[in-house]
């Protein structure tokens, strides 16, 4: 079959960057979703940055133990089936280890949705630290990256399910030398793995020195997210410069209007095709009767997106932000500075 030109024209945006180990040349372009290897041409419309369960207990208390499945899936399914129905076939699970990450719950809810769902190695440093676990203090960068490494090489706690993504967390002051650390794991692990680096951020400020740390390390800031992306239109474009992705994962129904205005602004100054969009919602809270309120994940469908069209956002504008980019984003692949 005769590839089709746009197909090909996207995979040639995504470079010739060079593989992870263990990533043979037949397997390039693809993620790894909690199903196994999926090529990202098959990731379709996605949310980038959703929750499906958050336990705040603290990683010396968080126990699976704290959670039935059957519960969770009972309050949680029919808003995957929810967005399914608008389009979305890819969720990007954002919940790190010691805050309520259960790959086997994302993989029965991924089985019984039909949707992707991507899970991810790493630890969140936010919250001054709260969620780390007692090694992560000690431990050298080279140590911390090594356990992420494994769980990429062979699978989340024995499960064999393997991450699509790095994800950790930094305070939002200039970084701490421990948050210096985690960035620097984040580093060596992309350069052994190729998994994008996904990092809670927020400000400009600790944005930059994650980037130049990333830079120090050899990694390209194309491998590595901005969470949260926080500050003024300006300083937004000015950190895309470095050319990370600016990632607006905030996305709810008081703050379209804001939303409109800062990718406008991004449009504009030729950034959209370094943007991510998605809610930051979801979040079932074990210990909270029924799991506590669940946000569901349509904002974006029912009222972004036909903003958008309003305000001159055509429909490739909008298959740029929500397919080609979370697809160049997710691709795993070593990208050197």
């Amino acid at each position: 079959m005769v590839m089709d030109i746009s197909r090909r024209r996207f995979l040639a945006t995504l470079g010739a960057a060079p593989l992870a180990a263990g990533i043979k040349p037949a397997d390039a372009h693809f993620t790894y979703t909690v199903l196994g290897k999926v090529g990202i041409s098959r990731l379709g419309t996605a949310l980038i940055h959703e929750h499906v369960l958050v336990d705040f207990i603290g990683a010396d208390k968080i126990s699976p133990d704290r959670w039935m499945h059957d519960e969770v899936i009972r309050k949680v399914l029919p808003y995957l089936l929810e967005i399914k129905q608008r389009g979305i076939r890819t969720l990007v699970e954002c919940t790190p280890a010691f805050i309520g990450r259960d790959v086997i719950l994302l993989k029965k809810l991924s089985e019984q949705s039909g949707m992707n769902i991507l899970t991810n190695t790493g630890y969140y440093g936010a919250s001054d630290n709260k969620y780390l676990p007692k090694w992560a203090f000690h431990e050298t960068a080279e140590q911390l990256a090594s356990r992420w490494t494994t769980e990429f090489e062979q699978g989340v706690e024995g499960t064999g399910i393997r991450p699509g993504f790095i994800k950790t967390g930094v305070n939002s002051g200039a970084l701490s030398e421990l948050h210096q650390k985690l960035i620097k794991a984040a580093a060596l692990t992309h350069l052994k793995t190729g998994l994008t680096i996904c990092s809670h951020t927020g400000p400009a400020l600790p944005a930059r020195e994650e980037i130049e740390i990333l830079k120090q390390s050899g990694v390209h800031p194309s491998a590595f997210v901005w969470v949260h992306a926080n500050g003024s239109a300006q300083e937004l474009e000015s950190v895309g410069q470095s050319g990370c992705w600016i990632s607006l994962d905030g996305v709810n129904a008081h703050n379209i209007g804001k939303h409109v205005e800062l990718l406008t602004f991004l449009k504009n100054k030729g950034r959209l095709s370094q943007v991510l969009i998605s809610h930051d919602a979801g979040w079932y809270r074990p210990g909270e009767p029924g799991g506590g309120e669940f946000r569901g994940f349509t904002t974006i469908s029912d009222k972004l997106v036909p903003a958008l069209k309003a305000n001159s956002f055509t429909e490739a504008d909008i298959r740029t932000l929500m397919v080609t980019n979370p697809a160049k984003a997710f691709a795993i692949r070593i990208r050197k500075s």
